[in-house]
């Protein structure tokens, strides 16, 4: 039998997926180092269940003016502009989200068998480092979210769904695709986090079915994941939100290549 993961592994590992849920730089590649250099128990159905219900709560709370206005728009109580602004950004939030489900309805299985070696999160966590840099020194930074339409929505939905191999990073992906957009930093990140939101609330109930089909599932680790992944994943999107146009995306491009270059260290060397 799998030994349980203690509390201490539970708050590390929380506010570890709660931090690089949002920040551009791939939960995979960070989970996966503390069992690696510690030889920690996997966390189990119920952490992933947890963190992803903390994460949600978080951008849901910082977003809250965001998604009663597009609901207002949606029910008509807005102005006629705004409203058209309002519904046209809840359309492209759709939009994008298809390609990504899609994606994990035909390949998730595969993904899951094949795809999760160490070897592919540091390939991917270096790769995608790159790319993002390239996007913040070539991309154009001067769209504002209210340009967003549905081409952009698409290509970046379509962008997204490579999130679904580890070591991505699916906010890394979708700031990346909207850099090349010609939008800007802050824009790019608020476009992504916003479409955080439908991606998390599917794969959580569908983690929630499985969670709720288990014997006992473990009410008291779950709250307590979910709420340090919560804190955590608030902090990161308020500091990334009110940093990123200051510092840009090259120390998350650094970081990257640090972390794929240490990761590929580690497997090479048959620690992991």
């Amino acid at each position: 039998m799998a030994a349980e993961p203690s509390i201490p592994q539970i708050l590390l590992l929380a506010l570890i997926q709660g931090l690089t849920e949002f920040l551009p730089v791939s939960s995979s590649a960070h989970l996966i180092l503390p069992a690696a250099l510690f030889g920690l128990p996997d966390q189990g159905l119920a952490f992933d269940v947890a963190a992803h219900l903390g994460s949600l709560a978080a951008v849901l709370v910082h977003f809250r003016s965001e998604l009663a206005a597009m609901a207002g728009a949606l029910v008509g109580r807005a102005g006629a502009g705004e409203a058209f602004q309002q519904r046209r950004l809840f359309a492209c939030l759709v939009l994008a989200t298809v390609p990504a489900g899609l994606a994990a309805l035909a390949l998730g299985e595969l993904v899951e068998a094949r795809l999760r070696s160490v070897a592919v999160i540091a390939a991917t966590t270096l790769f995608f480092g790159i790319l993002l840099g390239a996007a913040d020194r070539l991309g154009g930074r001067r769209r504002r979210l209210d340009t967003l339409g549905l081409r952009d929505a698409l290509l970046i939905g379509a962008a997204q769904a490579l999130a679904l191999v580890p070591g991505t990073s699916r906010s890394g992906i979708t700031i990346t695709a909207a850099l090349f957009l010609g939008f800007e930093r802050e824009a790019a990140a608020r476009f992504s986090f916003l479409l955080a939101i439908p991606v998390i609330a599917l794969s959580g109930l569908y983690e929630v079915r499985e969670l709720l089909a288990s014997p006992a599932p473990p009410w008291g680790q779950l709250a307590l994941a979910a709420g340090a992944s919560a804190l955590a994943a608030w902090l990161a999107i308020g500091c990334f939100l009110k940093w990123v146009e200051r510092v840009g995306m090259m120390p998350f491009v650094w970081y990257r290549i640090l972390l794929g270059v240490l990761l590929a260290g580690l497997a090479a060397g048959g620690v992991v």
